[in-house]
């Protein structure tokens, strides 16, 4: 597991019925993206070090300042 500064963070839920937690993750102690992580919970909004189990996923979004790729669209001629 790996992550950037504002990927998310997301925990299944402990039991049955319970929805889990998401976070952004706001800072790393590696610097190949390994865990531990700074996340900061979007419930409380409480920085905490996280250690993720196996019940854990990170979400990647794109680095701050690139853009997705975009479809290219076929060129139609008339």
């Amino acid at each position: 597991m790996w992550a950037r500064v504002g990927d998310r963070l997301i925990v299944g839920g402990a039991t049955v019925g319970d929805e889990g937690r998401d976070g952004e993750i706001v800072g790393l102690h590696h610097p190949d993206g390994t865990p531990p992580f700074d996340v900061r919970w979007s419930d409380t909004g409480r920085v905490t070090l996280v250690f993720p189990g196996p019940d854990a996923r990170v979400q990647h979004f794109p680095p701050h300042g690139t853009r997705e790729p975009r479809p290219v669209k076929a060129a139609t001629r008339s």
